[in-house]
């Protein structure tokens, strides 16, 4: 099979665009640059918050996301990538606005969790994510139970994606977060999901070591065969 293109539909932030493009390579099994899939992304930070739209009333970040589409489309993508969970909440008119595929990472997470046995994860995840149900909705029938943080932990999630990660905060203070974890560990979570793509970074940059799960990398892993490519 010959190789396809990948499109990344990025900026949302740029770290986790980054991040996404990184696993990409590393997880592809290749001998060569050749082996490896070809990428196209298009990290387009005029794409407004996706939170702040489905909670507050804020910018709707559709004609952005749709721009970035099409315009991947039109120089060769033979399907799309977004690493945003949120952004799944405006999945289905993305996916209408063009011709090709629209990968999802949050049903690749579903069924990974699926296929692993896990039968209860605890989510992390923006408000935006958590409030409109997004996760819910998809892990529905899946027999994967999803807990979620009680107020005050929910509130330093958000700190850590958007004062530490987004900010760029490299000394931000992780302590409020990691008991926001324990909670959800003690509480039988079996892994926790890393619900934004702040925070695949986030655990890396704050060196948490708590059980995870990353959408990121699921995406990742459909992408590299979804381009025809081998995974390592």
């Amino acid at each position: 099979m010959s190789k396809k293109t990948i499109g990344i539909i990025g900026g949302m932030g740029p770290l986790a665009t980054a991040d996404l493009f990184r696993k990409i390579a590393l997880h592809t099994d290749a001998a060569s640059d050749q082996e490896h899939p070809r990428v196209v992304i298009d990290s387009n930070t005029d794409i407004a918050d996706r939170t702040a739209a489905l909670l507050h009333g804020g910018a709707d970040p559709v004609p952005e996301i749709v721009k970035s589409a099409r315009r991947l489309e039109s120089i060769g993508a033979d399907f799309l990538v977004m690493p945003c969970n949120t952004a799944h909440g405006f999945y289905d008119a993305v996916a209408a606005a063009v011709e090709i595929p629209v990968l999802h990472m949050i049903a690749l997470t579903r069924d990974a969790l699926k296929a692993s046995g896990v039968q209860k994860a605890g989510l992390l995840a923006t408000d935006g994510t958590v409030e409109t149900g997004i996760y819910q909705q998809t892990f529905r029938g899946s027999g994967v139970e999803l807990l979620t943080p009680p107020a005050d932990d929910q509130a330093a999630v958000m700190d850590l994606i958007y004062n530490g990660v987004k900010a760029g905060d490299l000394a931000h203070d992780a302590s409020a977060f990691r008991r926001a974890c324990e909670n959800l560990l003690g509480h039988g979570a079996e892994t926790l999901i890393l619900g934004c793509t702040e925070l695949p970074p986030a655990f890396e940059l704050y060196r948490l070591d708590y059980l995870n799960t990353d959408p990121t990398l699921e995406l990742a892993l459909a992408a590299i065969r979804a381009a025809g490519c081998k995974v390592k």
